[in-house]
C-alpha cells in the first residue's frame, strides 16, 4: 500500500481545535482543513485515478430526494473494497475513527452497508452537481482529492443544518456554502443536514472526493433508495 495508514492523515487536527463537537451540533458541518497529509493526498489520488476506470457516469433526477439532479461519476464501496487496499484500510483505521469520534463528540463506527461505507464521487464536466439530499447514516467524512481553486468555479458544499425539507436549501437564509482545497476534509451530520454540491461552472474543472459514512451505537439509519441508485 506504500505509506502506513497513520501517515495518511493528521491525527491532531481535532485536538488542536476547541469546541468542535458543539460547532458540529450547531452547524451540522465541521471543516477539517489539512486533515490529509501530503503522503496521503498523493496516495489517495493515485488510488482514485486507478478506480476512475471502474466508475459509472450518472445523469438522472433522484426521486427519493425530491427529484434533485445527479450529474456525476461514482464508484460504490463494494467495488472499492475489491480494487483498493488503501481506502478500506483508511476508512476503518482506529486512528481515523478516533479523529471522527472526537469531532462528533460521541463514538462512531463503521457502517454495515458495503455499498455506502466508502464511495468515490467525481464531478468533471461543466454543470456536474451532486443534488440536494440527506444521508442514511448520521456522519459523513468527506476527503478532498481534487477541487476547483476558485470558489466562483463551483463545487462548493451547500448545507443547512436541522433541515425540515430539502427545498429549504433554496429558501432559508441560514443555508451556507463552503469552499475546500485538496487535502481538506469536512465532517457532516449528514442525516439531518440538507446538503448538495454546487455545479461546476465551466469545462476543465474537477472535484474528486472520498465520502466515508459512519454510524453510532444509538443510530437508527434511514433506508432510502439513494445509495443503491447512485452506487450500484
Amino acid at each position: 500500500m506504500g505509506a502506513p495508514v497513520s501517515r495518511l492523515f493528521e491525527p491532531d487536527v481535532v485536538t488542536l481545535r476547541a469546541g468542535t463537537a458543539d460547532r458540529l451540533g450547531a452547524d451540522g458541518y465541521l471543516p477539517l482543513p489539512g486533515l490529509i497529509t501530503a503522503d496521503g493526498l498523493a496516495l489517495l489520488r493515485r488510488e482514485a485515478a486507478g478506480l476512475e476506470a471502474l466508475a459509472r457516469r450518472r445523469d438522472f433526477a433522484m426521486a427519493c430526494m425530491d427529484d434533485s439532479p445527479r450529474h456525476m461519476t461514482t464508484l460504490g464501496g463494494q467495488i472499492i473494497a475489491e480494487a483498493s487496499k488503501a481506502i478500506p484500510a483508511l476508512y476503518r483505521d482506529p486512528g481515523l475513527l478516533d479523529v471522527v469520534s472526537r469531532a462528533a463528540g460521541e463514538p462512531v463506527s463503521e457502517v454495515d452497508d458495503p455499498v455506502e461505507r466508502h464511495v468515490l464521487n467525481i464531478l468533471h464536466r461543466a454543470g456536474d452537481t451532486h443534488g440536494a439530499h440527506t444521508d442514511d447514516h448520521p456522519y459523513a467524512l468527506v476527503l478532498f482529492l481534487e477541487a476547483p481553486h476558485d470558489p466562483a468555479d463551483g463545487g462548493l458544499v451547500h448545507f443547512l443544518p436541522h433541515a425540515v425539507s430539502l427545498r429549504d436549501l433554496d429558501s432559508v437564509d441560514d443555508a451556507r456554502t463552503a469552499h475546500h482545497r485538496p487535502g481538506d476534509a469536512y465532517l457532516l451530520r449528514s442525516d439531518t443536514t440538507a446538503h448538495r454540491v454546487t455545479p461546476l461552472t465551466r469545462p476543465g474543472l474537477r472535484r474528486t472526493v472520498l465520502n466515508f459514512a459512519y454510524t453510532t451505537p444509538a443510530a437508527r439509519p434511514l433506508h432510502t433508495d439513494s445509495a443503491a441508485e447512485l452506487y450500484t
